[in-house]
């Protein structure tokens, strides 16, 4: 099985991302009050891991070899594992972080499906993903 060049890439990214998070995972889980740069890579990657772990079950979806698929699947569990986990670990009040949560995952999903699956965002996508930023600011910086 060969990797085309932006799969290796996509793996590679999946990688860091894996690395960033435990080294991230272990010095929060130490600390009760985290930095906002903290919960700000924190989010990013547990959005990473989970358009990422998306991306593995639509590419094993649509693949011809049941090898392929059965790896794909097998990465795509542990990946999503590792998001679930990377959003539950931290001691913050998540339905707060909720808006900045869906800003970072919706623009992952997109550059992932741009890059992987060579999808350009139509404008109407764009426009919408205008208004999940603007919706993610608002509730990112509400005080309630």
């Amino acid at each position: 099985m060969t990797l085309t060049r932006s799969k290796k890439r996509f793996y590679d990214f999946l990688i860091r991302d894996m690395v960033l998070y435990v080294e991230l995972s272990s010095r929060v889980s130490s600390h009760r009050n985290m930095s906002r740069i903290a919960t700000v890579l924190i989010l990013l990657a547990a959005a990473a891991l989970e358009a990422g772990g998306d991306a593995l079950i639509r590419a094993g979806l649509h693949s011809n070899s049941a090898r392929a698929r059965i790896l794909m699947f097998g990465a795509a569990a542990i990946i999503l594992f590792a998001y679930g986990w990377t959003v539950n670990a931290p001691p913050w009040d998540f339905g707060r972080l909720l808006g900045l949560y869906v800003v970072f995952f919706f623009v992952v999903a997109q550059l992932l499906s741009w890059l992987i699956f060579k999808q350009v965002p139509s404008p109407t996508i764009l426009i919408g993903g205008t208004l999940i930023v603007a919706g993610g600011i608002v509730v990112s910086l509400s005080k309630t």
